[in-house]
């Protein structure tokens, strides 16, 4: 009897032993309060900060090219130096006449001179004469006093004259000296210089070439060169209307730049404050910098633009909840007793690896990571902790 007993003792405590290694093992992750951001990502093309084709203001022959493709250049450099004979000609012409028209006006001088000396000596005659005949009418005749006074009206009309005369030649100095400034000014668009840092990305003509006037509605291929400012790059951005409520300017954005592999601080410029009716987004710039060059026009990147934020609250992995509609889901909390227990929780904001849980949890409590299929409610298990990505 006494081994019969032992025997079924030692048959229970196996079977025991055996439940207990049926046990499934499960990993879990904690509740924990953090803060919460959720963030919009969108792709698009970096451009250069600004480019364009430069053109001559004056038609001329390329003398002198200091440029090629791939050429970098600062601010003023010159590009190239145009030839333009027709125009030092004209210099020439002009420099002659601000000459004469300079000795016009020392000639007008010495003649309004010469009309206020003779003036002088009209009205002291004209004076002394009409003092004289008051005092002693006898001693001259009116004739005298007419021919005197005819003299001094003479006199004057001849100072008012020269007066004029003078008043013109400096006006023609001007104009001498306007057209020989306007001149050399056009001659020195002969000197094409860079209006900004960039690069020259495209060469359009060569030593020899005839560059014409870049004044024309239609220009075609007259340019020298395409010049592109890559130190400081953008990006358009077409921003959703739902997130249009936050941005804002000046604010600093990551941008990830995958041919790279490497990420860069960008930063909002500009946006349009206005919403396309056709796409509903908003027109929004990112600007870049790029002083080693290592970012280049054309290559794509995304922009991560920051929406909502909340600090401190209660947070799982977006993998330890299945979702039952927007906002709702459902959770595995292991109990103290290393059962499962069917949670709904209320979600808040969502990042792109935890979610906010309003309600239905608590902090440090313990749930399911991963698939909860095969898991069922009041099922034990053996909790492992695991470490979810993005956790702390």
């Amino acid at each position: 009897m006494l081994i019969i007993l032992s025997a079924f003792a030692g048959g229970c405590g196996e079977a025991h032993q055996a439940d207990a290694s049926d046990v499934p093992r499960a990993a879990v992750v904690k509740v924990q309060r953090k803060n919460l951001s959720s963030t919009l990502e969108i792709a698009s093309e970096f451009l250069p900060y600004q480019e364009i084709d430069v053109y001559a203001k004056v038609s001329g022959y390329i003398q002198k090219l200091y440029v090629d493709w791939g050429t970098h250049v600062k601010q003023g450099q010159l590009l190239a130096v145009l030839e333009i004979p027709e125009l030092q000609q004209q210099l020439l012409q002009d420099e002659a006449s601000v000459r004469r028209a300079d000795q016009e006006v020392s000639r007008a001088r010495e003649e309004q001179s010469r009309a206020e000396s003779a003036y002088s000596v009209a009205h002291v005659t004209y004076t002394r004469l009409a003092d004289v005949q008051k005092s002693r009418p006898e001693l001259v005749a009116q004739q005298e006093i007419d021919v005197a006074q005819g003299k001094d009206l003479e006199a004057s009309a001849g100072v008012s004259s020269s007066k004029d005369a003078l008043a013109a030649a400096e006006q023609a100095l001007l104009a001498a000296k306007a057209t020989l400034d306007k001149d050399k000014a056009l001659f020195a668009y002969a000197r094409m210089t860079a209006p900004f840092d960039g690069v020259v990305t495209q060469i359009y003509a060569y030593t020899g070439a005839l560059l014409p006037a870049g004044t024309s509605a239609t220009k075609g291929d007259s340019a020298l060169c395409h010049l592109s400012q890559n130190n400081l790059l953008r990006l358009v951005i077409p921003v959703p209307e739902r997130a249009v409520p936050d941005i804002s300017d000046g604010e600093t954005l990551e941008i990830n730049v995958s041919a790279l592999h490497k990420t860069f601080a960008g930063k909002i410029i500009r946006f349009s404050d206005q919403i396309d009716p056709a796409t509903r987004t908003m027109h929004t710039e990112v600007t870049v910098p790029n002083a080693n060059y290592e970012l280049v026009p054309g290559m794509y990147a995304s922009a991560k633009i920051p929406l909502h934020t909340v600090t401190n609250v209660l947070t799982i992995p977006m993998q330890a909840v299945q979702s039952t509609g927007t906002g709702q889901g459902i959770v595995l909390v292991v109990n103290s007793s290393n059962h499962l227990e069917r949670r709904e929780v209320k979600l808040g904001l969502q990042s792109a690896s935890d979610t906010e849980v309003l309600t239905g949890v608590n902090e440090n409590d313990t749930v399911i990571f991963g698939e909860q299929n095969q898991f069922k409610e009041g099922q034990q298990v053996s909790p492992q902790l695991v470490t979810a990505p993005g956790m702390e």
